[in-house]
């Protein structure tokens, strides 16, 4: 049985993009054939609760690394999957080099911002640096590890929860359109530029404009919409995974202007759930395919037109609600798991090889 740590949390209630990522992956790895370490701060998903062969290390107020650590030196895993940059990766890779530990490390690589210029952060570097294999989650970050730091690293896409994200049944007013429906959802950070979700719907007084998240450009995005005097825009606050589908199925269109992103789940969903997508082209997603299932725009300006497009064209918006259903047919999470556990096999025979 092959042995596998990653330090990322199983809280059922948790979203955040990589922990989901986990969960996903973990509630379907072969339990006959894997133990899987994971963590929790709160009560844990259910799939992962009731899976055979599974450790969760309780997340406390204090003491977590040096504990997390001390059962890592008892129960030496055969891979670390997905590490972080935080004290525990570094602790932990310290200790193997020490003890001269033969834990394969397998890199996820989510966020491509500072490979751009081959330069990433410490922490990232090196974990790219010491892995046995390194995957990146779209074709851009895969293309980036090779062409700026010489890595060979293969594709592994990301899912959709077809629990929660799958079209609105045929007929009902979200696939026309009426009443018309801007979805935007994400953390409200400054880089993900919640504002232009204002801006338009500004111009567009007739049409409802919905955003859902938390963070700390929330109350700039509230004073925004005031001194606008848009009343068609909505906050929806922090959204569970079943909440945010519904939301999804209620839409006309999810509008997303982020500049600095990895390959965010959350266009996978919305194509998952029959939504026409509006993304930029700086990241290169290949959950939106430009002028079919959406578009990817190059500008605000350019952001602007092709939203206007799709609110005036609802032949356009039903067609790429269509294609964006068949697209998303291929990021499946029974098939992303099963290619993680190819790679996680494929690392103990190399390295058994050894």
């Amino acid at each position: 049985m092959i042995r596998l740590f990653t330090p990322s949390f199983a809280d059922e209630s948790d979203t955040n993009a990589q922990n989901l990522t986990v969960k996903e992956v973990v509630a379907r790895l072969d339990p006959s054939a894997f133990h899987v370490t994971i963590l929790n701060e709160k009560p844990l998903d259910p799939r992962i609760q009731a899976r055979p062969n599974t450790t969760s290390i309780q997340w406390r107020k204090h003491g977590n690394t040096p504990r997390t650590l001390l059962h890592l030196l008892t129960h030496v895993p055969d891979i670390y999957f997905f590490p972080r940059e935080g004290p525990l990766d570094a602790g932990f890779l310290q200790m193997r080099r020490i003890c001269r530990l033969k834990t394969a490390l397998v890199t996820y690589v989510v966020s491509g911002g500072e490979l751009e210029n081959g330069m990433p952060r410490p922490g990232l570097a090196r974990n790219i640096r010491e892995a046995r294999t390194v995957a990146g989650n779209s074709q851009h970050m895969s293309r980036l590890l090779r062409d700026k730091l010489g890595i060979a690293a293969e594709t592994v896409y990301d899912g959709a929860d077809r629990r929660y994200f799958y079209p609105a049944p045929p007929g009902t007013a979200a696939e026309h359109g009426l009443p018309l429906t801007v979805l935007f959802a994400g953390s409200l950070r400054t880089y993900k530029r919640a504002e232009l979700v204002v801006h338009n719907a500004s111009r567009w007084p007739d049409v409802n404009f919905r955003i859902a998240g938390k963070g700390e450009e929330e109350e700039r995005c509230r004073r925004l919409t005031k001194e606008l005097g848009c009343r068609n825009v909505e906050f929806l606050g922090h959204l569970t995974p079943q909440q945010l589908g519904e939301e999804m199925r209620r839409a006309s269109l999810f509008f997303f202007p982020s500049i600095l992103e990895g390959h965010p789940q959350v266009l996978v969903q919305a194509a998952a759930s029959g939504l026409p997508a509006i993304a930029m082209e700086l990241y290169h997603p290949d959950f939106v395919v430009h002028g079919q299932t959406g578009f990817l725009a190059r500008s605000d300006q350019d952001l602007a037109e092709k939203l206007d497009l799709l609110l005036t064209q609802p032949d356009l918006r039903i067609a790429m609600s269509t294609a964006a259903i068949a697209h998303a047919r291929q990021f499946d999470w029974d098939s992303v798991s099963a290619k993680w556990q190819a790679i996680f096999e494929s690392v103990i025979l190399v390295r058994g090889r050894r």
